[in-house]
């Protein structure tokens, strides 16, 4: 039990995901999170609207055991098998957070400034957020995931791309906008 109590290395996540990703490669399967949506959208019948939607989505139903065994595998880790331990990240990162109204760096796996307390603001900026997630995501043709671990193991010039692209916004983000908006 103890050896599921504490974080693992990263060699060890990392072999983890190279296994998955040879086991998808060999079955023919592609994985990328935001694909479910596109699967949910018309397995509740919006391929009738739209020809987007419009797909055998049956054949992504293993897709969709997999988002849902990755919360699960979330909410059993949260709530079985953590000792209320918070993720390990520089103590710079924490004072520079701290700066900028995050009290709860360094003590919880989400800024619970942002999400605990859904001022007005809060929504306008998640909601945002998540628009520009949303289309980011329909324009790159996946995302992370799907690029970054998916993508690249197949050797695609388009996910190459898409990676460095989410990189450098990552960068613009942290660097630029993120010390502006807060």
């Amino acid at each position: 039990m103890d050896l599921i109590m504490k974080p693992w290395p990263w060699y060890i996540g990392g072999l983890l995901v190279a296994i998955v990703m040879l086991s998808l490669i060999l079955v023919g399967k592609n994985f990328g999170f935001s694909s479910n949506f596109r699967v949910m959208c018309s397995a509740l019948g919006a391929g009738k609207y739209s020809s987007f939607f419009n797909f055998n989505w049956k054949s992504q139903r293993w897709n969709l055991l997999f988002l849902f065994g990755s919360i699960l595998g979330g909410f059993i880790s949260k709530y079985a098998l953590s000792d209320g331990q918070s993720p390990a990240i520089s103590s710079e990162t924490v004072a520079q957070l701290h700066d900028l109204g995050f009290y709860s760096a360094g003590n919880s796996y989400y800024p619970v400034e942002l999400f605990d307390n859904l001022s007005t603001y809060n929504v306008i900026l998640l909601a945002i957020g998540g628009l520009l997630i949303g289309f980011g995501t329909r324009y790159a043709g996946g995302c992370t995931s799907g690029h970054a671990i998916s993508g690249l193991s197949d050797l695609q010039l388009p996910s190459l791309i898409a990676v460095i692209g989410f990189f450098i916004g990552g960068l613009i983000m942290t660097h630029v906008l993120f010390p502006f908006i807060f």
